[in-house]
């Protein structure tokens, strides 16, 4: 591999993205002009980085429980409690949602977090609807359920409380740390069959996570997520995502072994793929962080992941096209059925289910009964 990188001029420590990138709804864009005062460093130092403090606001939707018909999704059901994520992740899929509410998907993605509001009332009035159908409600599925605000809110727990109490399969993907304080309820829920777990591992190297993740938990703390989520009996495998050629693709193998090592009995990776804002931003990653491999990087990207037009197939997204996506198919196989990871994982039941009653939303059931 090429050799890293000097510390980068532009990024601001602890944030994943470079820049405030504006989103594609802003048709007015401000940029920090000198006055000729000095050399202007100080302008831009300071325009760089404004408003990283952490601002936390409530969202007021009432519907807490989202559905889609994609067909390369293996979940019609999702509940996400945050929008925005203090992670950082530079890649995120999730950024160009903050377009939506007048937000830059850069910066202001990792520092402008909206929480549900009024979760247990919504939630319990959604479940006991007559037509509801039950099926596996997904949760990580857009940012991390157990991101730093939920130690102080717990939203990711008031749903699991509630999915005990109904009965309620759930499924999480997560990379906090904070998962092990719900280790009660999940135990609880593994019993029935009731949910799995899927702990993201991008790398093992603690220096490659601090620029790609910078407020996410370590590679080895991830690896302990697994080992006590597995001998506490919970269903728990490893996402491998997002695979970067010439980034972090070389560790696959390793992350695989290391994964089940730990106790991760089922895996899946998906290779990078750049929604809207997310390609200049992750432009910008690259060429503050890794310059020299930039073009390269891109390229592999590009041919790999789009179709004349430049748009993603619904049916190649995940896994993209072409000898180099080939390639890593072929690798994931042959790690995985090296350490015999389960090709299926353990169906989560949906006949426990119990309805709350209509209209008693407020009125709390029994946790463990």
């Amino acid at each position: 591999m090429p050799a890293q990188t000097n510390k980068p001029s532009h990024s601001t420590k602890g944030r994943g993205a470079v820049t405030n990138h504006p989103s594609r709804f802003l048709t007015a864009v401000v940029e920090p002009q000198s006055d000729d005062w000095g050399d202007g460093l100080d302008i831009l130092e300071h325009w760089q980085t404004r408003n990283t403090k952490v601002q936390i606001r409530p969202d007021l939707t009432k519907q807490l429980i989202t559905t889609n018909g994609s067909p390369d999704i293996p979940f019609d059901k999702s509940i996400n409690p945050y929008k925005g994520c203090e992670h950082g992740c530079v890649y995120c899929f999730a950024r160009p949602t903050h377009a939506y509410l007048d937000l830059s998907p850069g910066l202001d993605f990792e520092t402008h977090i909206f929480y549900k509001t009024h979760v247990r009332e919504n939630l319990l009035r959604e479940l006991a609807k007559p037509n509801y159908v039950v099926s596996p409600i997904a949760m990580g599925t857009n940012t991390d359920p157990y991101q730093p605000i939920e130690r102080e809110y717990q939203i990711t727990r008031t749903v699991l409380e509630l999915a005990l109490q109904t009965q309620h399969p759930v499924s999480i993907v997560t990379k906090g740390v904070l998962i092990l304080r719900d280790l009660d309820l999940l135990t609880a829920l593994a019993e029935r069959d009731l949910v799995h777990v899927s702990v993201s591992l991008t790398t093992l190297s603690k220096s490659l996570k601090q620029r790609l993740e910078p407020r996410t938990a370590s590679p080895s703390a991830r690896l302990r997520i697994i080992r006590e989520l597995f001998n506490a009996g919970v269903p728990t495998g490893a996402m491998f995502a997002p695979m970067i050629p010439y980034v972090n693709d070389h560790e696959l193998e390793a992350l695989v072994s290391a994964a089940h090592q730990a106790g991760a009995r089922w895996g899946a990776y998906i290779l990078l793929r750049l929604p809207r804002e997310v390609r200049p931003l992750f432009v910008q990653w690259l060429r503050d962080h890794y310059p020299e491999r930039q073009r390269k990087v891109m390229n592999v990207l590009d041919a790999h992941h789009q179709k004349p037009g430049g748009r993603t197939q619904w049916s190649t997204r995940m896994r993209g096209t072409g000898v180099f996506a080939d390639l890593l198919s072929q690798r994931f196989a042959i790690a995985a059925r090296k350490v015999s990871f389960d090709r299926d994982r353990i169906p989560l039941r949906t006949d426990l289910f119990r309805p709350p009653p209509q209209g008693t939303a407020a009125r709390q059931m029994g946790l463990f009964d």
